[in-house]
């Protein structure tokens, strides 16, 4: 019997996870788990196995992860040096605990050196921690979440905005579905066949932000327009509206539940091509083909961001 840990199913990305996982892994080889026991009570009533474990505090990793068969690492929703110490936490507890397989979910270009994204010091410290173990491991390097624009999308058209302000440039955005990710790692928790992979989790059809606006006006009807502006022009505007810099800051008054540093880092990521990237690994992963920007937008309440705040001290 295997034994499979996914962990960090109190989030968005880790809940499709499960739903997808319920058709390709039998419950029994599962265990689920959260910094709480409360997100993982309707799990249990589904007859999944878990356990509380906190990323944080080394004690509760080892005695769960023990002779794996593979371990998901689903990378925290905060940046910096406390988002390294957790995942290095995770992969030191691998190591120990004799885990067969790590599965990573990375972003797009996270292994160039030159890519500005502020989150990419974290992609990339945590790839080169995976990759410099004994562990096997398969990298999922994902696309942004088309969800996140969506999101923001939609919140100007109810505000009664007609422009949104954007330092993308004219850059390309191959984009993935939050539930596409989701889908990918289910079927890379079910695979045997990969070992030391790295995979490109994106869309097949590039967009450049005129061309996202193009289609998300056309379904909804809206007429907004796309300004370009500065990379600083960009922090004033999410200042202005409450939005925090980092992590660490207050939400309770923004509107998008993400941080600006990294939205404008990826913005000029974007400008700059670094999410240009024509090949994907998806549909040869999957089997499926992904869920496309018209669709989402048609479907739009089943494509929202959401709250994305680790609760793990």
């Amino acid at each position: 019997m295997s034994k499979i840990i996914i962990n960090g199913v109190d989030g968005n990305l880790g809940k499709q996870v499960v739903t997808d996982i319920i058709n390709l892994i039998p419950k029994k080889n599962v265990i689920l788990t959260a910094p709480s026991d409360e997100p993982l009570q309707q799990y249990q009533k589904l007859g999944f196995k878990t356990a509380v474990i906190n990323f944080t505090h080394t004690e509760t990793l080892d005695p769960v992860f023990k002779d794996a068969d593979k371990v998901l690492l689903i990378s925290m929703p905060f940046v910096g040096k406390k988002r390294r110490q957790a995942h290095k936490n995770v992969i030191d507890a691998c190591v120990r605990a004799n885990v067969k397989q790590i599965i990573y979910t990375s972003v797009l270009s996270s292994a160039n050196p030159l890519n500005p994204s502020v989150e990419n010091i974290d992609h990339g410290y945590t790839e080169a921690l995976i990759q410099n173990s004994p562990l096997d491991y398969i990298i999922l390097r994902n696309s942004l979440f088309a969800e996140a624009f969506i999101s923001d999308y939609l919140r100007a058209v109810n505000n009664h905005e007609t422009v949104i302000n954007k330092n993308m440039g004219t850059g390309r955005v191959w984009f993935i579905s939050r539930k596409d990710a989701a889908l990918a790692i289910a079927f890379a928790l079910n695979n045997t066949l990969l070992h030391r992979a790295i995979l490109n989790i994106n869309g097949i059809t590039p967009y450049s932000y005129q061309d996202f606006l193009n289609i998300a006006n056309k379904v909804t009807g809206a007429n907004i327009k796309y300004k370009q502006i500065t990379d600083q022009e960009l922090y004033q505007y999410f200042d202005s509206i409450h939005v925090p810099r980092t992590t660490d800051g207050d939400f309770s008054k923004s509107p998008i539940q993400a941080i600006s540093e990294g939205m404008v880092s990826f913005g000029t990521t974007v400008r700059e091509g670094f999410l240009d990237v024509p090949v994907s690994d998806f549909v040869q992963l999957t089997g499926h083909q992904p869920i496309t920007m018209k669709y989402m937008f048609e479907h739009q309440d089943d494509f929202l961001l959401g709250e994305r705040h680790t609760t793990e001290k």
